[in-house]
């Protein structure tokens, strides 16, 4: 099954969310895929400094407006759109990421593992691993940036049947590239981390991001990776049935030699 995936690196400007929709819809606008990751808080920015600022900038779903263009653009494209954002529920904010898929059927991921400042103005998510179906009935995962760290994140996801994990990410640590190709070897899942670039600063803190969104393939290779420095755009053709075999050899497997019962987690 040839399934096209595309991951976008991105620099938005900190807070000016309709200007970001605006370029990542120009961006995104004649994109032929059938599957599309964008970067973690995407369209807002990420260092934030007060809780007024996150309320500026988040949306309650399915009302918001930034969730109803994305909405469209994939009805448009036919193609599913995973966006990280800030969400609004019930007066309580999370870092969260969509899945909308060309159908018009979305999903909601909120971020369990938050980083560092973020603590100060979002809750950890309540959703849990779950797995979603894309276009074309393809099993995704979605986990946010600093949920690489924990490998319990992506283990869950495989086990619960994800082909492809996606990542939207805002990466400020040097080790996650590196990490996600033994998460998607361990797993023998494809993986999709959309980072963001560039410097963003905000009355005297700063952040400096790394780049190099990949694509990884389901024995950790690297299959497609952007730079540093640079907003750009990557697709590749894969075959999702490959994360389904989850054998090494003929007598070794993933998941059925796993032996729980020595496990202490």
């Amino acid at each position: 099954m040839d399934y096209r995936v595309s991951v976008v690196q991105f620099k938005p400007d900190f807070l000016a969310v309709f200007e970001n929709l605006n370029k990542l819809k120009t961006m995104l606008r004649e994109l032929e895929t059938d599957l599309i990751v964008l970067p973690e808080l995407c369209l807002s920015g990420y260092v934030f400094q007060k809780q007024a600022e996150v309320d500026k900038v988040s949306e309650t779903i399915p009302e918001g407006t930034i969730f109803q263009e994305f909405c469209h653009l994939a009805t448009e494209q036919q193609f599913s759109i995973v966006y990280g954002f800030a969400e609004k529920a019930d007066n309580i904010y999370y870092n969260s990421a969509a899945l909308i898929n060309p159908d018009g059927s979305y999903y909601i991921y909120r971020k369990t593992h938050l980083f560092y400042r973020e603590k100060l103005f979002f809750t950890s998510g309540d959703t849990g691993f779950e797995v979603f179906p894309a276009k074309g009935g393809v099993l995704i995962g979605i986990m946010i940036c600093f949920d690489w760290y924990f490998p319990e994140s992506a283990r869950t996801l495989a086990l619960k049947g994800a082909q492809i994990i996606c990542h939207p990410a805002n990466l400020v640590l040097p080790w996650c590239q590196q990490a996600m190709q033994t998460r998607s070897l361990e797993n023998r899942v494809f993986s999709i981390t959309s980072n963001r670039v560039g410097i963003e600063c905000n009355k005297g803190e700063s952040m400096e991001f790394t780049g190099k969104s990949q694509i990884l393939g389901t024995k950790g290779e690297t299959l497609l990776q952007l730079d540093e420095e640079n907003e750009g755009i990557g697709t590749i053709i894969i075959d999702p049935k490959l994360a389904l075999d989850k054998s090494v050899n003929t007598l070794n497997d993933i998941f059925k030699d796993r032996r729980r019962e020595m496990y202490e987690l």
